[in-house]
């Protein structure tokens, strides 16, 4: 309440709660009084409580994410990521390695790229079958050929499969082909693509978006847990600042801020926070030391040659880098490999 607010201003804002059925606890101070409102939020939004004379402010205490919020849910999740008998955990207890070809170009290239990233010890295959890119004119991928060549990859090296998906009527195809589905940035807020990505029954790898807020990025979360989908994994990648030396900043804070608030599981993409392939290596140690719980970057046997995003691809002297930090590092943490945990292994 403001500093002048009245006993009689308090006394109607208490009204009010109590008529929409909750309960209002006053606490007075030397200068102000606060007053605790237990009950419905919604019903709470109805009454306009700024509006009443002597209110100040109105602040929002619980998570307006219920479903995803640790509040409801205090231990910390792990989502198990392909076929029964060979799933791969994300989660507190593991670090997991995804890696693979941004875009699937090809069987061979998709099939090389595979063996690259399971050879530097990743346990899922990204790739890219639709690729929702900035220029109408750049390389929107292979559509269902790309899917298909996805899933004889898995079968060939037994690596679960994440790919992404655009819109909400390619779902049904998507989840024919993959292990799990990818939300990326550019469809975080695509909220008819969440909810029948949470109505999918495959786990959901969803990517903030490049100028949303970790509240935002957990909403949109929300959207697909209540479809019944509580295997999400969330996924940092850099948001869009001022700086132009990167193309996008990693915002590595966000990892123990979202551990904090939600259980669901946060991984860290630094390929496409940097656009480089010299900082991919520097920032997944980053990742790995802050607690996040995988990282997932581009690996392609021909970088040069890539239709997508080719300045961030793995390969050579980077990779093998990277290989050793998933394998030494992620043990200083308390963490043990992903490989160790999948069924079968």
């Amino acid at each position: 309440m403001s500093a002048d607010a009245t006993d009689e201003d308090v006394a109607h804002v208490v009204e009010k709660v109590e008529s929409v059925g909750g309960e209002a606890f006053v606490s007075k101070g030397v200068l102000r009084t606060i007053i605790g409102l237990v009950g419905d939020i919604e019903s709470f939004h109805h009454l306009n409580l700024r509006t009443l004379r002597g209110v100040a402010d109105v602040h929002r205490i619980s998570d307006p994410y219920k479903l995803v919020s640790r509040q409801h849910h205090a231990e910390r999740s792990t989502v198990w990521v392909g076929p029964v008998g060979r799933r791969v955990p994300i989660g507190p207890d593991t670090f997991t390695f995804l890696a693979g070809p941004c875009a699937v170009e090809s069987a061979e290239q998709t099939l090389e790229a595979a063996r690259m990233a399971q050879s530097a010890g990743a346990t899922i295959l990204r790739g890219g079958a639709y690729k929702p890119r900035t220029s109408p004119y750049a390389f929107q991928g292979l559509g269902v050929r790309g899917l298909e060549i996805l899933a004889d990859v898995r079968e060939a090296t037994g690596m679960p499969v994440v790919t992404e998906v655009v819109d909400a009527r390619d779902v049904p195809v998507v989840a024919e082909h993959a292990d799990m589905l990818q939300i990326g940035t550019r469809n975080m807020a695509n909220f008819g693509l969440l909810q029948a990505a949470g109505e999918s029954g495959k786990p959901v790898l969803l990517k903030r978006g490049m100028t949303a807020t970790i509240e935002e990025w957990l909403m949109a979360a929300e959207y697909i847990a209540q479809r019944g989908n509580l295997d999400v994994v969330l996924c940092e990648r850099g948001i869009r600042t001022f700086e132009p030396s990167t193309r996008n900043t990693l915002d590595i804070s966000a990892v123990p801020v979202v551990q904090a608030t939600s259980h669901l599981p946060v991984i860290v993409d630094p390929s496409h926070a940097a656009g480089r392939k010299d900082l991919v290596v520097p920032l997944s140690r980053a990742a790995i030391g802050v607690g996040a719980d995988g990282v997932i970057v581009d690996v392609h046997p021909e970088p040069e040659t890539a239709l997508c995003d080719g300045p961030q691809a793995l390969l050579g002297t980077e990779l093998r880098d990277l290989a050793q930090a998933v394998r030494l590092l992620p043990e200083a943490v308390g963490r043990v490999g992903s490989g160790e945990r999948a069924e079968g292994a």
